[in-house]
């Protein structure tokens, strides 16, 4: 009969992808920060797993940029850098704007309610210090366009694409001091949006974006 062997396996799975769930956390809130070595004994015995899943997890974040590896040598967090910021943002800045081109009439009160909503919300974050709370209010003001967007392959680009720009924008946010400038960006995409100009919209939402690249960029190495 089959069953144990299949169980094993699926139990060999399930704990490759809770060991990639939990590095990928770490990495991206930055509990593992930039450049710290990653060993996988000490992973393992952390995480109460073999060493397989951890060294299958490792690659697989090394394939999407989280972690990088000399051979034989050592293992450690990728560093962050201003060219990786330089070649992210404008394609999420790209599918960012075609999601509210298509989002656009479905947008209603209430999603402009949200998007001021959530403005106050990032100004609290900002004046109290909160990383955290910051870039959560920062991504949820911009996905009240995506998620309208009605399109699941542009979801699904947006969805990999912010989990690479969630963890520069932790750091971002730990060493900007501009957060204003940001929200001043977000009430003109507000503005545009209030009276149902989606060229202007367009138009502000990609200021944000190059406004937002242009200071990460001071604040991270080359």
């Amino acid at each position: 009969m089959p069953i144990p062997s299949t169980a094993s396996k699926r139990t060999r799975i399930l704990a490759r992808d809770e060991v990639y769930t939990q590095l990928s956390t770490w990495i991206i809130d930055g509990t593992l920060q930039p450049e710290e070595p990653l060993r996988d004994q000490d992973i393992a015995e952390q995480l109460g797993v073999s060493r397989t899943p951890v060294r299958e997890a490792l690659r697989r974040l090394e394939d999407e940029g989280f972690v990088e590896t000399a051979l034989n040598r050592w293992t450690r967090v990728a560093p962050l850098r201003a060219a990786h910021a330089t070649e992210l943002y404008p394609v999420v800045a790209t599918l960012e704007v075609l999601a509210l081109r298509l989002a656009f009439p479905h947008l209603t009160l209430q999603d402009q309610t949200a998007l001021h909503d959530l403005d106050v919300q990032l100004r609290q974050a900002l004046l109290a210090g909160d990383v955290q709370g910051a870039v959560t209010a920062d991504t949820g003001f911009h996905d009240i366009w995506i998620s309208k967007s009605g399109n699941s392959e542009l979801l699904a680009a947006l969805k990999v694409l912010k989990r690479k720009l969630r963890r520069i924008e932790l750091a971002y946010f730990n060493a900007s001091a501009s957060g204003q400038a940001s929200l001043n960006e977000h009430e003109a995409i507000r503005q545009a949006l209030g009276v149902r100009d989606v060229d202007q919209a367009v138009r502000a939402l990609q200021d944000n974006w190059q406004g937002s690249m242009e200071r990460l960029k001071r604040t991270l190495a080359p």
